[in-house]
């Protein structure tokens, strides 16, 4: 049977608590569900082991980008023409951190991109993947870009970013995976059941880069798993 003096102590610890939670509650969270992927039927048939990662599209008439390369300031952001490339650099790097695959050089990649003829998207995806000997290539594009206004700690404007992954098969020329990542970045208090993710981002604001990376993070454990952890 509890005393009083259980009760006033139970009463004083949720006094002390309460502010703490709805500190929480007034902070950042990002939303579950935010990642959506699928993938065919036939996957682990496919014997896919070598996979090439495509820069945005290039032209001959381009002029030619250092690998996946970032902003050399500190400081300076990408800005949205920059997110194609920036997605790129992402899968690329998530990709390589990984074992269990093998991941074409991305130089080598771009060195063949850069000198193949404007063609249509398809055929350039199967002819890059023959020429580096990929049984697939992987494709992104940027659906949004947002960055966030203000800082880490409280943002005017939140970072929003959506993209899409595509896994081509290089021998059948079809798509064998996507994933679609798609947040906003919102308050924990609209969004208090997403607690899952604070442990790997921290309550903070993100910025968009920050946003992406996450989402890649994401989708990229998830092919790693079909592809790497349980090969046929």
């Amino acid at each position: 049977m509890f005393d009083n003096f259980s009760l006033v102590a139970d009463r004083n610890l949720m006094n002390k608590t309460l502010p703490l939670f709805f500190l929480l509650v007034a902070a950042c969270s990002f939303g579950s569900g935010n990642i959506q992927t699928r993938h065919s039927t036939d996957l682990d048939a496919r014997k896919i082991r070598r996979i090439a990662v495509l820069p945005p599209s290039i032209g001959p008439e381009q002029k030619p980008k250092k690998p996946f390369t970032s902003p050399s300031s500190a400081d300076s952001k990408p800005s949205e023409q920059e997110a194609p490339d920036l997605l790129a650099k992402l899968v690329y790097s998530a990709m390589t951190s990984m074992s269990g695959w093998q991941i074409v050089a991305d130089s080598e990649v771009r060195e063949i991109a850069e000198t193949l003829a404007s063609t249509n998207e398809a055929a350039r995806l199967r002819r890059i993947g023959e020429m580096v000997y990929a049984d697939a290539v992987m494709t992104g594009r940027i659906l949004r870009y947002r960055d966030r206004i203000g800082n880490e700690l409280g943002a005017q404007s939140p970072a929003s970013v959506a993209f899409v992954l595509d896994l081509v098969d290089v021998r059948r020329g079809d798509v064998v995976w996507s994933a679609h990542f798609d947040e906003t970045q919102k308050p924990l208090s609209e969004n208090i059941f997403a607690l899952g993710d604070i442990g790997q981002r921290g309550v903070k604001w993100l910025t968009a880069e920050q946003l992406m990376q996450d989402g890649v993070r994401k989708a990229v454990g998830q092919l790693h798993d079909l592809l790497a952890r349980n090969p046929t």
